[in-house]
């Protein structure tokens, strides 16, 4: 399929202190301010109870649910925060901790215990939460997508070859797949949302692209301008440390994924 380029300019529960403080804490304002409700929930996987955070839309009639995949940090405030967005978008938003029952002293210690996660726990988990939300969710409309950040924009473009529930699948800066066997049971479109920045994710685009075409499914890559890895996060409006560039990518990729889920 094509590559897309933007013609635009450019486009808790993980524990986090001491210097990374500000990855805890972020978005927490949006969270406080919110008209909407926001709620964390228990949900059987298994042998295991995860959590998972849900926010509702103010709607007069039901919603899809989105699925949300968190970045290598875990459930922050800031994945947190966006799923107040896509609530604000209309959907309701449930995010699963995948690290539920563990505590790290930093972030370097989440990202070794996501490093360790099996893939036959992490797919579950999703299952669990997609059955939850489509089940237990009575203002659901019964129709389910996935997101995912960083890490979980990756584990999002996996889901989809696994759950022939979702409508959609929406890819945030995540390695695509690299495999005919890993493409061939996705019966959703998959959007991606990729940093012009970020080669190291970027590299990989070609070869989804190829498997995709080659299984006749559908996979839309978009490149926005001048934005590195994680421009969701790193522009954001609040974020102290905003880049400018990723301010930029991150407004457009929310034009563009909000048009896409009126679509769901």
């Amino acid at each position: 399929m094509k590559r897309f380029i933007s013609i635009l300019a450019l486009t808790s529960i993980v524990p986090v202190i001491h210097a990374q403080e500000v990855i805890k804490d972020f978005g927490k304002d949006r969270l406080n301010n919110s008209p909407r409700h926001g709620e964390w929930v228990d949900i059987k996987s298994g042998q295991r109870t995860i959590k998972a955070f849900v926010v509702y839309p103010e709607r007069n009639e039901k919603a899809p649910v989105v699925l949300v995949v968190h970045e290598i940090f875990g459930v922050t405030d800031w994945v947190r925060s966006l799923c107040d967005e896509l609530a604000e978008a209309g959907v309701i938003a449930i995010v699963p901790d995948l690290l539920s029952g563990q505590t790290f002293e930093d972030v370097d210690g989440a990202r070794k215990a996501i490093s360790a996660l099996s893939k036959e726990q992490v797919k579950a988990d999703l299952d669990a939460t997609a059955d939850y939300a489509l089940t237990k969710i009575p203002s659901c409309n019964g129709t389910l997508a996935i997101c995912g950040f960083c890490w979980g924009g990756g584990v999002a473009f996996a889901y989809a070859n696994e759950n022939p529930k979702l409508r959609a699948a929406y890819s945030f800066y995540g390695t695509a797949l690299d495999e005919a066997s890993k493409v061939s049971n996705i019966a959703c479109p998959v959007y991606a949302f990729y940093g012009e920045n970020d080669e190291r994710v970027n590299a990989t685009i070609p070869k989804g692209e190829e498997l995709m075409k080659a299984a006749g499914k559908k996979y839309e890559p978009v490149i926005y301008k001048g934005a590195g890895h994680g421009f969701m996060r790193s522009g954001e409006p609040s974020n102290p440390a905003v880049r400018e560039a990723d301010k930029k990518a991150r407004d457009e990729a929310w034009a563009r994924w909000k048009k896409l889920l009126a679509e769901l």
